[in-house]
């Protein structure tokens, strides 16, 4: 059975906020939860940006059911990966089967903080793929002594471990990094697009799985959606326009290091500048055919993150109306 999901954007919205819509949205029947980490918005005007890993504790606590993670970490200077394996060791132990550690290779706006120098792609990558391994030598729970071109660990040891390490999902959304990614994480991640270029990454994603002796079948492919929906068409595009203007910027947004430089931009986004990246409707008819979509393409876990600040409206009405309607086809065990 597939997982419709709560994305909780910590851009936007209080941590005490997004925990009550977190427990609401298990309540409506959702199955997941996937919470941004962000050390700034990405405009000034959405207003937050907590600690995400303080709040997966109490996300865990208050809820029982949905699986949950982050939508995504990068390490880096802000996380060195030994931190991140502690963390994530910490939530799989408190609450086994129900954490998955969400990674990429990060963005400027966060990353630059720590004034460090802020590398190119290929080396955001290379620093990400270390980054997985540390992971994964600290979850075996021995001594481990690391000399990586750009990590190093000395003598480190999880001692508080689960009994199964949670499952590590890497976002992509280019070919070379989604083929890595079936070879070297549990899962994958990405965001809408075209059918074409979906259907591409999917199958990059397969073959990398494969070349590392794995089945891609038994692999979670997830996607994050964002969506605007409203009272009316009208309404939706001007939310979207108002309060998520990043999701039209149709360029490489990962060396942006400052809000108010999204802000300025910003002024040139246009309702036109959406399409294919925001669905916007307040037909929740037309919603349901757009997530549809994604499921049919491959997906089995969607997480949909209404750019409105309508969200317990949203999640009502997409539990009671979206959520039975959608067909999951059965997967691999």
């Amino acid at each position: 059975m597939g997982v419709l999901g709560y994305a909780a954007m910590f851009e936007q919205f209080t941590p005490t906020d997004l925990l009550r819509w977190s427990r609401q949205a298990e309540d409506a029947g959702f199955g997941g939860i996937m919470a941004s980490d962000h050390f700034h918005p990405w405009t000034p005007q959405q207003g937050q940006a907590a600690y995400v890993w303080a709040w997966l504790g109490a996300l865990g606590a208050q809820t029982s059911r949905v699986v949950f993670g982050t939508g995504v970490t990068a390490p880096g200077p802000r996380y060195h990966p030994a931190i991140l394996a502690q963390a994530a060791a910490t939530l799989e132990a408190m609450f086994p089967g129900r954490f998955y550690l969400g990674m990429g290779a990060g963005e400027a706006l966060n990353e630059h903080i720590t004034g460090d120098y802020w590398p190119e792609a290929p080396i955001r990558l290379q620093r990400l793929e270390e980054g997985v391994e540390i992971i994964r030598k600290l979850m075996t729970g021995k001594v481990t002594k690391y000399q990586g071109t750009h990590f190093k660990l000395e003598s480190a040891r999880l001692y508080t471990l689960p009994t199964t390490p949670p499952p590590i999902y890497i976002a992509s959304s280019g070919p070379i990094n989604s083929e890595r990614t079936g070879r070297i994480a549990d899962g994958y991640i990405t965001v809408g697009a075209s059918d074409e270029k979906i259907r591409t990454l999917l199958a990059r994603f397969e073959k990398g799985a494969r070349e590392a002796g794995k089945d891609p079948a038994k692999m979670p492919r997830v996607i994050q959606l964002h969506l605007s929906w409203a009272e009316s068409r009208e309404a939706a595009v001007e939310q979207a326009v108002r309060e998520w203007p990043n999701g039209g910027m149709a360029f490489p947004k990962a060396d942006i290091r400052n809000p108010e430089d999204f802000a300025a931009m910003a002024q040139i986004v246009r309702p036109e500048n959406f399409e294919g990246r925001v669905f916007m409707s307040h037909d929740l008819d037309a919603h349901t055919a757009h997530l549809q979509h994604y499921i049919d393409l491959g997906f089995d876990q969607v997480y949909v993150h209404n750019v409105g600040r309508n969200q317990q409206e949203f999640i009502e009405a997409f539990g009671r109306s979206v959520l039975p309607r959608l067909r999951w086809p059965e997967r691999a065990a």
